[in-house]
């Protein structure tokens, strides 16, 4: 079953709002718009890697420049610090991490 974009994002907020408590009125948009642009970054991957016109490699090259942008976006609200930053990211990646990479039929999370 092909990626969903819809879902992949709600999971992912999800899983920010519950490690991010502390600061969700702050962080919520950021966190809604961030998801987002993760999931639509983890279909585009998907369709490339059907298509042949990426490589496993290059997935994973792709996915960590999506990753660390959010990581960047993240850390520039004040209060949050990269722990805390770094701990939301693998959350909300854990929650996809069986659903992408089978998707793929390789571990890129």
């Amino acid at each position: 079953m092909p990626l969903d974009v819809g879902e992949l994002a709600k999971k992912m907020f999800e899983a920010f709002e519950s490690s991010l408590t502390d600061k969700w009125p702050e962080i919520k948009d950021y966190a809604e718009t961030e998801a987002k642009k993760m999931a639509e970054s983890l279909v585009m991957i998907e369709k490339l890697i059907l298509t042949d016109q990426i490589n496993e490699e290059q997935a994973k090259l792709h996915f960590q420049i999506q990753q660390n942008a959010t990581r960047m976006v993240l850390l520039t609200i004040e209060g949050l610090g990269i722990i805390a930053v770094e701990q939301a990211i693998n959350a909300a990646l854990d929650v996809l991490k069986d659903t992408v990479n089978t998707a793929l039929d390789f571990t890129l999370l």
